[in-house]
């Protein structure tokens, strides 16, 4: 898997992950559109060429890799949205302690809490980025999201903009497991 693939979707399963209000258990989809620099715009264009063309042999491969870390594999959506699946368990929202980046050496602090909406600044060390969310929460089934992530480009400073939404499925997550 190409290093642009793979910070992609670890970008996407760390803005997945950060919310942290009242919600309900079970299976999430967070669909997740990038943007704000042509550099970005074109990586997730190759990364979802890359994924289009990958053998069933691949795939399989890349599906049994995010099942391990609790995710489905990432598809698109429209208008360049990518979707994931994410399970969180009643323990993790009884505890309002949801998935965490794994990938990258990430810190997340939460910078303020409301009743419906939570800010958020993160720091990774690898690749390393830096960034500021906000989540607001419509339900304790659905939220929106923005992110602006900061990071360096072959030495150049790049900024990366992530507009988002989640919404509840089911209770059942399913063959999703929740993430570590």
């Amino acid at each position: 898997m190409s290093r642009t693939l793979s910070l992609l979707l670890g970008t996407l399963f760390f803005s997945a992950a950060a919310h942290a209000q009242s919600t309900q258990p079970g299976l999430w989809e967070v669909t997740q559109k990038m943007g704000g620099n042509p550099e970005i715009d074109k990586a997730m264009a190759q990364m979802q060429q890359q994924m289009a063309g990958m053998s069933p042999a691949e795939k399989k491969m890349m599906q049994d890799m995010m099942a391990k870390q609790g995710m489905s594999v990432p598809t698109p959506g429209a208008n360049g949205a990518m979707a994931l699946k994410v399970c969180i368990t009643p323990e993790m929202a009884a505890k309002q302690d949801m998935p965490v980046q794994t990938e990258g050496d990430c810190t997340t602090t939460i910078a303020s809490r409301t009743a419906n909406s939570l800010k958020m600044n993160f720091v990774c060390k690898s690749p390393p980025s830096s960034g500021e969310g906000t989540y607001t929460f419509i339900s304790d089934k659905a939220y929106t999201m923005t992110m602006l992530m900061k990071t360096t480009h072959q030495g150049k400073p790049v900024s990366t903009t992530l507009d988002g939404q989640g919404k509840w499925l089911s209770t059942s997550c399913g063959a999703v497991k929740p993430l570590k």
